[in-house]
């Protein structure tokens, strides 16, 4: 089928779609990873963001059970130079194109990856809006133009934990991991807010001897401070900081109260 890709300044590209047959609007990126579109796919981060994938061929071992970051993908379509027509890997349960099926996830392929990457470097990352459907330019500009922009939206809301959990599952040992023991006597625990947090970063936690009790995003810190962590730890997460003030206002109150550590969207909201 047919799809099309046109950016908030009028620049326009036209390839093949894929994935689900639809209509997506969000602010265009580009990763520059040669290999875990999964992963990239699972962020939470991209919430609100169509992803562009600099490597040019993409889909070639699949997709599997084990590789993912959240519960679902969270991008609102997906760029790549070429899908694989071959999904091969002993893992892999399905192929790149039935899982953006299964996901309702618009995808659009044998576009020039690389002018789009080069033009949003320099003009700056901008809406789009990206369609299978064969619907007429002049009206996906229109619904483009009426869309809401990311700057001061709150999405963490959108894919934040609805209540408290302890993460029990650790990261397996790899070549560039090496676990570190605190000792029997010794277990951090820290509280780790999620604003969309990656399920890695809580696999490498609980392997490095941390106790990790994943809250809300809206958890105020009155009720951190009753849980007496040893740490807090402010996860990555999507948007704009600034459409996030409950949780500046949280990290605001624990200032001084144990050591804060946070990735991304979350070093930002300590940066507020």
């Amino acid at each position: 089928m047919e799809a099309i890709l046109i950016l908030e300044d009028g620049k326009t590209f036209h390839g093949e779609g894929f994935g689900t047959k639809g209509t997506t609007i969000g602010e265009v990126v580009f990763n520059t990873g040669l290999t875990g579109y999964q992963e990239i796919l699972t962020d939470p981060s991209y919430k609100g963001q169509i992803v562009t994938m600099t490597y040019p061929h993409i889909g070639n071992y699949g997709i599997n059970t084990e590789d993912i970051e959240s519960g679902k993908p969270y991008v609102e379509g997906f760029i790549i130079r070429e899908l694989s027509p071959v999904a091969s890997n002993y893992r892999s349960t399905e192929s790149l194109d039935e899982y953006l099926k299964r996901n309702g996830i618009v995808g659009i392929h044998q576009i020039d990856t690389r002018e789009l990457t080069r033009h949003i470097r320099e003009e700056g990352t901008m809406q789009g809006i990206l369609s299978s459907e064969g619907l007429p330019v002049e009206k996906l500009k229109e619904r483009l133009k009426a869309s809401p922009v990311i700057e001061g939206r709150d999405l963490v809301h959108d894919v934040t934990s609805e209540k408290t959990v302890s993460w029990k599952e650790k990261a397996s040992k790899t070549w560039y991991y090496e676990s570190f023991d605190p000792g029997p006597d010794r277990t951090f625990r820290v509280a780790a807010y999620d604003f969309g947090i990656k399920r890695n970063i809580l696999r490498m936690m609980t392997a490095l001897g941390i106790e990790a009790t994943v809250i809300p995003a809206s958890t105020p810190a009155d009720a951190v401070k009753d849980m007496n962590p040893d740490g807090i730890f402010l996860s990555n997460g999507p948007g704009d900081p600034e459409g996030v003030e409950y949780a500046v206002h949280a990290v605001r109150g624990l200032a001084g109260f144990k050591p804060i550590f946070g990735i991304c969207l979350g070093h930002q909201i300590i940066g507020l």
